[in-house]
């Protein structure tokens, strides 16, 4: 049988804020575990919350920067469940009425075509605490700082039907937070996390199958595969006549597999009821108006801009605005050595493959934009040929100065004068008769092998640094003439 895919997201981002959604307490990774747990973050009695403003302000743009509409009133909610983790009982959450409503957002592919999905709602809630299970022998331990940890949960309709398009939206919505700069969309330290509601149905049915949930999963990488892997285990169930079980799973990366954690619960399990103890969040239209004058360019009209204005294809615009840095480097750049394609080639090409050597990310490149741009100016000027440039490129990289520093102090200046080529091509051709020979009595084919050899012998006459095109043009005018 042939099965449909169908999938949903939640993914939850952490807020930016300095301090927790509703107290004081520092909201910094990597803290002693507990150390940033307040009264109000344990539950302790008589402690009632107040909430982060700033927390509120980052939800109204990420509202307004994915096109939903913002609830213009919205209250918090208590959902309630027992976990060692969470201290107080219940989650303060939104679910009646969120603070972000419905809305489209479209995400660019890599072939330049967008693909429309559609959220459900964007509410702002609490983290909870992290049960840690490696510190002490045959024991639990729980570590609270991460409750009370601004975040915006981010729910979609069951539009996804590949790996690639869930990938996609992750990335674009990564790419939108950090533009905001409403989230650092640290996966790595759990900024951003997502999970995967997934069901199978045959293909032209128009009902959903039983769905499960796989939880927490925090890289795109692991995204694809934990797709793929629950697709194939629930494909199997199907096949040999028996039922998914809605429930919630884990994806272990290690062993590439999904496992069950518990039954999936329904809304109704969690007994939502208004939060007593917070009022609800009401905002006009100049609050949401004001945010929206102060939004930057957006990823999906930077990269427009990019296409329009640099002439770069939908694919190469695509991976420079995706992240902001990637793109400030990019305009920098170009504003110096005029030539965006160029730029384009080398940020994306070496630069990229440098870069990812390193683990390092644009903001940490040892090529500033400046010193990248030198270089580019010296390839289009007929300065250096390709191969030279990343001689240059790879001073730069190495701190020995700029592109013109290391040109003087490696000798590596390309030969373009004319009368010096044609001295070369001279004696390469008086020192080779029979390959001269050859050439003239071989067909356009053989005649193009042949080329290459006498091209090569210019080249380590000139140690590298004939100009290409130049030589040879000169060397199928003398070798015709």
């Amino acid at each position: 049988m042939s099965w449909e895919v169908v999938m949903g997201l939640e993914v939850h981002l952490q807020l930016a804020t300095d301090s927790k959604i509703f107290s004081g307490a520092a909201n910094r990774f990597g803290a002693d575990p507990n150390e940033q747990a307040c009264a109000v973050d344990l539950g302790m009695p008589g402690m009632l919350p107040v909430l982060n403003e700033r927390a509120v302000r980052f939800a109204v743009m990420f509202g307004l920067g994915v096109g939903a509409r913002i609830g213009k009133r919205s209250v918090f909610d208590r959902k309630n469940y027992f976990y060692p983790d969470l201290p107080k009982g219940y989650q303060v959450s939104q679910f009646f009425e969120p603070i972000v409503c419905e809305g489209q957002f479209d995400v660019p592919r890599p072939d330049g075509s967008l693909f429309p999905s559609r959220s459900t709602r964007d509410h702002l809630e609490e983290d909870a605490g992290k049960s840690v299970h490696d510190a002490y022998a045959g024991q639990t331990g729980i570590d609270l700082n991460r409750a009370g940890t601004p975040l915006l949960e981010i729910v979609t309709e069951p539009d996804f039907r590949t790996a690639e398009q869930a990938v996609a939206y992750l990335k674009s919505l990564h790419s939108l937070a950090t533009y905001l700069g409403i989230s650092d969309g640290n996966m790595a330290e759990g900024s951003m996390r997502c999970d995967i509601n997934i069901s199978l149905r045959p293909q032209g049915s128009d009902e959903f199958g039983t769905r499960t949930e796989i939880k927490n999963v925090n890289s795109f990488r692991f995204v694809e595969r934990a797709i793929a892997v629950e697709t194939e285990r629930q494909m199997d169930i199907l096949e040999s006549g028996g039922q998914v079980v809605q429930e919630t799973r884990l994806y272990d990366a290690d062993r590439n597999e999904t496992r069950s954690m518990r039954s999936k619960e329904v809304a109704n399990d969690y007994r939502y009821f208004p939060e007593p103890d917070l009022l609800p969040i009401v905002l006009d239209d100049h609050y949401i108006d004001t945010l929206k004058a102060e939004l930057p360019e957006l990823p999906g009209a930077k990269r427009a801009r990019f296409i329009d204005s640099y002439e770069l294809s939908d694919y190469d615009a695509s991976l420079l605005v995706a992240s902001r840095d990637s793109a400030d480097f990019f305009e920098a750049a170009t504003g110096i050595s005029k030539s965006p394609k160029l730029t384009a080639n080398w940020m994306l090409g070496d630069l990229a493959a440098a870069l990812n050597r390193e683990s390092l990310t644009i903001s940490e490149s040892p090529v500033s934009a400046a010193a990248l741009a030198g270089l580019i100016v010296r390839i289009a000027d007929d300065t250096l040929s390709s191969k030279l440039a990343k001689q240059v490129f790879e001073g730069l990289w190495l701190g020995e100065g700029s592109a013109d520093e290391i040109i003087e102090a490696r000798g590596l200046k390309q030969v373009t004068d004319t009368g010096a080529l044609e001295q070369m091509v001279a004696s390469v051709i008086t020192d080779n008769p029979d390959q001269v020979a050859q050439y003239r009595a071989a067909d356009e084919g053989k005649q193009k092998k042949l080329l290459g050899f006498f091209v090569g012998q210019v080249m380590k006459a000139s140690k590298g640094q004939a100009n290409p095109q130049r030589l040879n043009a000169l060397l199928k005018d003398m070798l015709d003439g």
